[in-house]
Parts: C-alpha cells; sequence; structure tokens
C-alpha cells in the first residue's frame, strides 16, 4: 500500500525576546511585507505602553500604519476589526497586548491570509505563541485555528511593566501542561488519538522548567519574565509541531473554560488552569501536591474564594466541563461527572 501521510508545521521565522528588542519590528516588516499597508490591533493600555511606540517607529520608517484600538476578544469586535480591514490594502497585521488583542489579531491575519506579527505586552499566557485563537460568541469561547505569527517580538522591558499577576499567571499556563499531556496520552491510549512524542517533550520540557525554578518567578525581576516568556514560547513551538492546541490544553483548560463561561469572578485565564491543573493532576493520580506548592511558591492561589467564585459554580463547571470540546477526550470522560465526585475532589486538593 503507497504511503500518503503528510503533515503541515508553521513555526515563526523571527523570534526576538529579551531586553530593548522591540525596534526589530521595523526589519521584521521589511522582510515580510510585501505591499500595502500594516494594521496595528491593540487596546487603549496596551497602545499606550507599546503599541504607539510601534506605530512611531513603523511611521518613521515610512510606512502607512492603521491603527485600531479594541477590546474583548468577542466575535462583535472581531466583526468590527475585519470590517475596517476590508476596506485597506493590508500587507501585515501586528498585534500589540494582552491575549485578547494578539487572539484578535491572529484570527485577523488568518481570515485575510496575511502575514502576522506578535508583539506581547504581558506574559499571561501561551497564546502569543500559538496558531490558536479563542473567540467569546454568546455564552461559550470557541478556540479557532488562526495565524502562527511570522515573527514574535517579545521585550522584556515592556513585559516587565505589565502586573506581576499576569507573569504568574503565563507561568501557570505553562506548568499546566502537565495535566494537558497526561490527558492526551490518555486519548491515546484509549481511543488510538494521534500522538507526537516531540512535540510532548517539548511541552514538558517548558512546564517542568518553570516547576523547578518556580522560586525564580519574582515581582519586578525583568530576567523572571525572560525565564516565563521563553517556556511560553517553546509552549507555542510544541503546538505548532502537534498541529493542535493538545500539547498545552486537556482538561485544566476545559474546567478554565467552563468557569469563563459560567462565573469567572476575578480569575484571568493562567488562574484558572492553575485550578484546573491541580484538581487534574488529582483525578490523574499523580503529583497534585508538588502543583499546587509550586503555585503557592509564586504566590498564586489555587482556592476558588480567592477569586470570588462560588463553590456551587465550580462544582458544577468542574462536573460539565467535559462538554465544552466533547471531542477532545480527558480525564473528564464523557459524562458528566457526579456532583458529589466533583465537590470531593475539589475539597481534598483544597480548592474549595
Amino acid at each position: 500500500m503507497e504511503f500518503e501521510k503528510f503533515k503541515t508545521m508553521q513555526f515563526p521565522r523571527d523570534v526576538y525576546v529579551g531586553h530593548g528588542v522591540l525596534a526589530n519590528v521595523v526589519p521584521v516588516a521589511g522582510r515580510y511585507m510585501k505591499s500595502g499597508s500594516i494594521m496595528i490591533i491593540t487596546g487603549k493600555i496596551t497602545y499606550d505602553l507599546a503599541g504607539k511606540e510601534v506605530q512611531n517607529l513603523l511611521e518613521d520608517a515610512k510606512y502607512e500604519v492603521h491603527v485600531v484600538k479594541t477590546d474583548k476578544a468577542n466575535t462583535e469586535n472581531l466583526e468590527k476589526i475585519e470590517k475596517s480591514a476590508a476596506d485597506l490594502n493590508l500587507g501585515l497585521i501586528i498585534g500589540v497586548g494582552g491575549g485578547t488583542k494578539i487572539d484578535l489579531a491572529k484570527k485577523t491575519a488568518y481570515d485575510f491570509d496575511v502575514p502576522f506579527v506578535s508583539i506581547p505586552t504581558s506574559p499571561s499566557h501561551d497564546g502569543i505563541a500559538s496558531p490558536r485563537a479563542s473567540i467569546k460568541r454568546a455564552n461559550s469561547t470557541l478556540s479557532q485555528e488562526a495565524a502562527m505569527p511570522i515573527a514574535i517580538i517579545a521585550d522584556t522591558v515592556v513585559l516587565a511593566k505589565a502586573p506581576f499577576r499576569y507573569l504568574k499567571a503565563g507561568a501557570a499556563d505553562v506548568i499546566s501542561n502537565l495535566t494537558a499531556l497526561l490527558d492526551w496520552k490518555l486519548a491515546n491510549r484509549l481511543h488510538g488519538e494521534e500522538y507526537s512524542t516531540s512535540a510532548a517533550a517539548i511541552s514538558e520540557y517548558a512546564a517542568k522548567e518553570l516547576l523547578e525554578k518556580c522560586h525564580l518567578i519574582l515581582e519586578g525581576v525583568e530576567e523572571s519574565v525572560w525565564l516565563v516568556t521563553k517556556q511560553i514560547l517553546a509552549s507555542g513551538t510544541a503546538m505548532a509541531i502537534a498541529g493542535s492546541s493538545r500539547p498545552a490544553s486537556g482538561s485544566e483548560h476545559l474546567l478554565a473554560h467552563a468557569l469563563e463561561m459560567s462565573n469567572p469572578g476575578q480569575s484571568i485565564h493562567g488562574e484558572q488552569c492553575a485550578v484546573g491543573s491541580v484538581v487534574s493532576m488529582f483525578l490523574h493520580g499523580g503529583d497534585w501536591q508538588g502543583l499546587a506548592a509550586a503555585y503557592r511558591r509564586m504566590g498564586l492561589s489555587i482556592r476558588a474564594k480567592d477569586y470570588k467564585i462560588p463553590d456551587a459554580v465550580i462544582i458544577n463547571a468542574l462536573s460539565t466541563a467535559h462538554s465544552i470540546r466533547p471531542e477532545r477526550y480527558t480525564i473528564l470522560g464523557e459524562k458528566d461527572i457526579s456532583t458529589n465526585a466533583a465537590e470531593k475532589a475539589l475539597e481534598i486538593t483544597g480548592i474549595i
């Protein structure tokens, strides 16, 4: 029988990480923009933080630049951005901001088939380097195929200005890869799902590097930003190799999305993943205490009440999280976990 299997992988061609690398946006534009103008997708705060400087650098280099300031990553804002983009001859799209602005930019770039450059202003999760975008629609969050950044410019001077909370959340998002990998292996064993050992190895390395060095993740230290951002990029590379978010998204992310849909309280994505990874590791029979201890070492709480999430809400979220992506098999199974079992798991792990 003739062998016909094939696979496509896309990776960033240029990655700049470190002190004062923002100016590299100009040579990046020169390499990858064939013609037309540039759209910068950012927010009000992130424009002042880095977007304005990016705009000035590009305009000084004689590029035509259009700035779109937006808010949440939802279908309404995506439609507004794409309506504006339709009237322009775009040659490059740059996302300057946190996860929501990057998601909107990469999805727009994908829909218009133009190169995308990721310039994060906070190291809050691994979406800055992945070809997936989380776009909210009504009461659900959809993980959609999006453009892989052709270049990533992660300036630690800019990233260090973000609240420490976001750095901790970004680290937790990467550390939570450990339970995503357990889920992926489980799906491989029970359902024959394709499993990439190379993607898994990179994902595991990134997670364990931060787990072992959690004591070095400190507030106001640019080197801590460097440490976390490198592993965020490694996590994105793992997803690129796998061709999916599997190496970095499992049951812990299902719980995070379920919380976002029901009542996120005051939690952000990486914090939700931290909570999810602890209870998921417990369900897998792994070292959930070690995970919880690492998060505590960073000063990140896994207690629902600290994020003003009611017990009933998180119990229901854990019980029904499997239904968020029913095609993605995890330790949560294919049917609702009983309320009693969910409550017990959350109590034992100290989440409620």
